[in-house]
């Protein structure tokens, strides 16, 4: 499949709704960077895509194509609808700016957000974008991401949800990563013990070597 594709696309075919139809959601994760840059953003309100398990970099690309694309239809109630396939490349300001459209997102949908742009959203803006559906969240506050976005989350503003999540920070405390350091050394603690042992004669041999020298 994407040996043909590239194929078309060398013939100095265009990337139209016909073609983005005969594609379909089956090989659209195919289309590196450079394809999909040259799909003209109107070719997407007659193309019927879901780049829901492509590559970030993908689902980003795609998520432009279509806010240009549906940009006419922005104030309209059917815009969230029309973007919806698309939101997994959507940046933080337009999921804040949802937020206020009452679009009662659902959780499958929201647990495939960008992760930088979900991490950066507050309790109320989660609020104003999942609507009728906030209490679904609390079914997921266990899992990620959701659960990663608690964490960075002060527990007094979860709590004015009123869903019963937990786990965030609490007033004057900082939740701190523990970072992961290397796995300790396979070999034997003798022959670790040993190499210290004999570390400091080692440098000294080396001292009086270059101050001889």
């Amino acid at each position: 499949a994407s040996a043909a594709i590239k194929r078309y696309v060398g013939l100095g075919n265009a990337l139209n709704a016909t073609a983005l139809n005969a594609i379909g959601t089956s090989y659209v994760c195919l289309l590196n960077a450079t394809e999909l840059e040259a799909i003209n953003p109107s070719s997407l309100k007659l193309a019927s895509l879901d780049p829901s398990a492509c590559s970030q970099e993908t689902k980003n690309i795609l998520y432009e194509k279509a806010k240009k694309a549906f940009s006419d239809q922005q104030r309209l109630p059917a815009y969230y609808e029309l973007i919806l396939p698309y939101l997994g490349g959507a940046p933080a300001a337009d999921l804040k700016a949802l937020s206020k459209d009452n679009v009662n997102m659902n959780m499958s949908t929201f647990v495939t957000l960008r992760r930088e742009s979900l991490m950066s959203l507050t309790p109320s803006e989660v609020q104003g974008l999942l609507g009728l559906n906030l209490p679904e969240l609390a079914r997921w506050q266990y899992r990620t991401p959701v659960r990663e976005w608690i964490q960075v989350q002060k527990q007094s503003e979860l709590d004015k949800l009123h869903i019963g999540l937990t786990g965030g920070t609490q007033e004057g405390y900082i939740n701190i990563v523990t970072p992961k350091f290397p796995a300790p050394s396979s070999a034997p603690l003798g022959t670790v013990a040993m190499a210290f042992h004999l570390l400091p004669a080692l440098l000294l041999s080396f001292l009086m070597v270059s101050i001889l020298s």
